[in-house]
Order: structure tokens, then sequence, then C-alpha cells
């Protein structure tokens, strides 16, 4: 292990724990906005009660979630600079756009939302998270269109003189045919997580105020029916967002099959090619030999790798001993220190691309199947209080998030070993001065310093969450309230 493997290692810990509050964001104040709407337009207490209660989940979950995005912009110059060097003029401009455009409606107008209760009307009140949501789609097109650029370079051209990759067409990087088919996908796993967090605390705290109930306290009779709603309201959402998932999913993998030939061949461990007529197999379970240069599949789908990759039942798929051979000869043969990888050969780490791939899958049909239950248990009022209802609670959330997670490692893991596809590979684009002492010290201070904040996350999300929603108050008018009272919001 080399200062490189110890940077992929940093990057790996930062992003992926970052990109646990990412969907929830996204998902969730797009559903707190349409519960905030539907209590200006309806004047029901049930709507302000989970507006109130799942907008505070919604702005702890923020807050750590800005913590943590901020720590990947230090990534770059730490331990990146050679990579920032080779794509900073591509990176640059939609990453300015982010934060002067994105982010600024996110912050600012999440500040309105959370002190303009009676502050401001109600219709414009109702309408700043409309305008945060917004902010954090506008956040995930800007940042996926740098991500897809290391997908499927575009809109650049090669300056020989200085050694770096500049900017010719911003609206090509825009407009990249993976970041067309990629943001659709994230936006839609992003609404899955949403819904699931719905479901899966609304869940809870309905089967929990169902059994108060038979013990016969009425403020918990009261409680069931809301609760009831936005359980199936977050179902109903999660389902309708994993059959988007699944969509745009099998159109990406046809776009990364053309982009990306290897990473199709090692998300299945294709070793030989499979011609056109013969049908790819997909495996459900393979097991590779220990030199990794073959598997045996045990059990396996016939030709549904090949309509994956191609749309075609019949397809042809090219593997991995095929891909290799054609690497080595357009990069490796070129000279060129930027594009040649002696250590990898050009092939990715098959296993941990065999098995993200399908835990991806996996997990996210393990949502959908909970979300279908209960939307079933819940039907025509019921009010269900199965034990295992409680773990069914526990496990919505934390699958899509799981899933989104799995499949961003299969995402980048699947590239290796470039860090832009066919312009650098990831062992050039590390910081050269950097050692592996700081790398380990910094990655230690960011692990020790994350564990602190999962600990708080943790705690306050429960804390509220056990409590349950407030108990109804009628929100101050604007005229009724004191303009010179402070503003004033903790946890």
């Amino acid at each position: 292990m080399d200062a490189t493997d110890l940077a992929r290692w940093q990057f790996a810990i930062t992003t992926v724990y970052h990109f646990l509050f990412v969907p929830i964001t996204i998902g969730l104040s797009g559903i707190v906005a349409v519960f905030h709407v539907q209590w200006v337009r309806t004047r029901k207490p049930e709507w302000f009660r989970l507006t109130k209660f799942f907008g505070r989940l919604f702005t702890i979950n923020f807050a750590l979630g800005l913590v943590t995005g901020i720590v990947q912009e230090f990534q770059f110059g730490m331990n990146w600079s050679d990579y920032s060097r080779f794509v900073g003029d591509i990176f640059g401009a939609p990453l300015a756009v982010e934060a002067l455009l994105a982010f600024f409606l996110e912050s600012v107008f999440l500040g309105l939302w959370i002190f303009g209760w009676g502050r401001i009307p109600e219709k414009l009140h109702a309408a700043t998270m409309g305008i945060v949501h917004i902010g954090t789609v506008l956040s995930a097109y800007f940042i996926l269109s740098a991500n897809s650029f290391m997908q499927h370079p575009v809109g650049y051209t090669y300056n020989q003189v200085t050694g770096r990759a500049e900017l010719t067409d911003f609206l090509a990087v825009l407009t990249n045919k993976v970041q067309l088919i990629t943001f659709p996908h994230v936006i839609l796993a992003a609404y899955m997580v949403g819904g699931a967090v719905v479901m899966g605390v609304a869940l809870h705290l309905m089967r929990r105020e169902a059994l108060r109930s038979r013990a016969l306290e009425p403020e918990a009779v009261a409680d069931v029916p809301m609760y009831r709603k936005a359980a199936r309201i977050g179902a109903a959402v999660t389902l309708v967002a994993g059959l988007g998932v699944a969509i745009t999913g099998d159109i990406q993998g046809k776009i990364m099959t053309e982009v990306q030939p290897m990473k199709m061949a090692a998300a299945e461990a294709l070793y030989e090619s499979v011609p056109a007529g013969e049908g790819a197999p997909f495996s459900v379970l393979t097991v590779g030999s220990l030199d990794g240069q073959h598997a045996n599949a045990l059990i396996e789908i016939p030709g549904l790798l090949s309509f994956l990759a191609t749309g075609d039942f019949n397809g042809a798929v090219q593997g991995i001993v095929e891909l290799k051979e054609q690497y080595a000869q357009a990069y490796g043969a070129t000279g060129n220190p930027l594009v040649a990888d002696v250590a990898t050969n050009y092939v990715p780490n098959i296993p941990t691309t065999y098995w993200t791939f399908r835990l991806m899958i996996g997990v996210g049909i393990a949502a959908a199947a909970i979300a279908l239950v209960v939307l079933w248990l819940t039907r025509h009022g019921r009010t269900p209080t199965h034990r295992w209802l409680f773990w069914a609670a526990v496990a919505a959330p934390l699958l899509p998030v799981l899933g989104n997670s799995f499949g961003w490692i299969f995402t980048e893991v699947g590239r290796q070993p470039w860090i832009v596809f066919g312009l650098m590979t990831t062992s050039a684009g590390v910081s050269p001065g950097v050692s592996m002492g700081e790398v380990i010290t910094s990655m230690a201070v960011f692990t020790l310093l994350y564990g602190a904040l999962a600990v708080v996350e943790i705690k306050l999300f429960l804390h509220y969450v056990r409590r349950g929603a407030d108990p109804f108050e009628q929100p101050q008018e604007p005229s009724e309230r004191d303009e010179d009272a402070p503003l004033v919001f903790a946890y």
C-alpha cells in the first residue's frame, strides 16, 4: 500500500459518508414542501404537524450534509493536486455555478423557512421549502455534470503545452449523454430514499401510537390516522421512485456499456467475450478463481446481461480479456504517462465491482418490497401492529441509502484505473508531494471527526423521532408577531 492507495481510501470514506446525507436531503425536502403546501391549502392540522416534524428531521440531516460536503473540496487540493490541475478548467465552471447558484438557494431559503413561521405570508413561506428543494436538485445537476466528465469526457481540448484539459464547450459538459441519464437516476434514487425515511419513521410511530391507543390514551388514538397517512405517502413515493430508478438504471447500463465497456464486463465478471447471437447470461452468484483470471457462474439468467448491455437478449458483449488487450494497445503503447497503467492492466477490482452491482439492485428491490407490503397492510384504514413491522420500519430508510452507496462504489470502482476515463489514470492524479504519513494523519482525523458527527446526527435524529410530531398550535399571523422578537432556533 502506498500514498495513492491511502488517498483513494480517504476520498472513498469521506465521499461515501457525505453521500449518506445527500439523497435524504434531496428527497425529504421535496416531501416536506408538499406537506407544507397541503397545510396552506387545506388548513388541516395533520399537515402542519407533519411539515414541522419532518422539516425538523430534514434540517438535522441538511446540517450534517453541509459540514461533510465542505470537506470534499479540500480533498482535491490535499491529495489530488495533479488531478485538480489537469481538470481544474473543466470542473471550475460547474462547481462554481453550484456554489453560487444552487447552494445559495438552499441555504438562504432554508433560513427563510426556519425563521419565517409567522413572519412572512403563508404562501410565500410554503414556497421557500420548494425553492430549497429546487436548489438541492440544481446542486446535484452541476456536481453530476463534473462527475460525468470523469466517466465520459466531452467539451474539452487537451493542451499539449500546459498538460491540461481545457474547457471549450460548457453546454456539452452540461448535456453529456452520461449526465442526461445519471441525473434522473440519482434524483429518483433520492426520492426513493426520502420516501423510505418518511415511510419508516411514520410506520414506527403509527405502530407505537396504535399500541398506546389500546391502553386508552386519547392523544395516541388521534395521531394514528396522521402517521398512517404519512406512511402510505412515503411508501407510494418509494415505490414509484423505485420504478423510475429501475427504468433509468436500465438506460444507464446501455450508455455505460457504450462509453465504458470494461465496467459492464467487470459488473458480470465476464472474462471471455460473447458474440452476437449467443446471448450473455447474467449471474446471480459467481465464484472467482484465486488469481482473479476467470470466474465460474453458479446461478445465472440466460441472455439477461446482453439485454442490460445492448437491449437485445442476443446482443454481443465484450469480455475483460479482449478489452484489456484493446486498452493496452490504445493507451499503454502510447508512452503517455498520464494513461499508462502497469499495476492493473486497465482492469478494475472485479469482486468489488461485481458484488456492489448486485447489492445495489438487491437492496433497492427489498426497499420497494417493504413499501408494497406497507401499502397493502394499511389499505382501507387498517392499522397493523405486527412486531416485525418495527424492524421493517428500521430497514426501510437504511436499504435505499445503502443502495445509493453501493451504486456509487460500483460507479467509481468500475471506472478504475481511470480518474478521468481515457485521459488520466488514478495513480497519475495523486499529489506528488504527499507522503503516507500525511495521508494517514488526515484520514485518521477525518474518520474520528466523522465518527463524532455520526453520533450527534443519530442521537438528534432518534430523539426527535421518539418524540414524534408536536401537538398542533395555530401558527401566528405576521401581523400578530412582535417584530423586535429575536430569531431563535435550537435543537
